[in-house]
């Protein structure tokens, strides 16, 4: 079981790594849903990182795993919506999120992020033919898999890994 945690949790850095070397090396802005997935990713490795050390309570955080996981691919499964409406059917791009949190109402700012906007609809890079959000959904399903696997007996792996 421990194992698994470090394994989600070493997938979970990496990915945020990959975020950021996106963000300040290849100089991509991340829009309001690619926040909320970093997020969710981050949320994901910390849940893991704390069962890893924690002895006790694996299910705890394999179900947190997995509820951080499912958040994570919710978003990117709307932001992949989003990318793959018609030009005209694009939601209207708002200021960017620094500004709303600056100036304009903090429900304002949550809308924009869990809704997302005509920012989130442009495909800014891809890799095999995959956007950024497609790849992240692909990473939350296999933390959501290796999750759920550790909370079923039959499947577990012992409490001694």
């Amino acid at each position: 079981m421990k194992k698994v945690l470090l394994l989600i949790f070493g997938f979970c850095v990496v990915l945020i790594a990959v975020a950021y070397f996106m963000e300040y090396q290849m100089g991509l802005e991340p829009c309001p849903m690619c926040i909320i997935q970093r997020i969710a990713i981050a949320l994901t490795g910390l849940a893991a990182l704390i069962g890893y050390f924690h002895d006790r309570w694996f299910k705890f955080y394999f179900s947190l795993t997995t509820v951080f996981s499912i958040a994570g691919a919710a978003s990117a499964i709307r932001h992949l919506y989003l990318q793959s409406l018609p030009e005209d059917q694009v939601p209207f791009c708002g200021p960017d999120l620094g500004y709303l949190l600056d100036n304009a109402y903090f429900s304002d700012a949550l809308r924009m992020l869990f809704i997302g906007d005509g920012n989130c609809a442009e495909v800014v890079w891809s890799l095999f033919g995959v956007s950024i959000p497609g790849w992240v959904l692909i990473w939350c399903i296999i933390n959501i898999c290796l999750s759920v696997s550790q909370l079923n007996p039959k499947t577990a792996l012992s409490q001694s890994n």
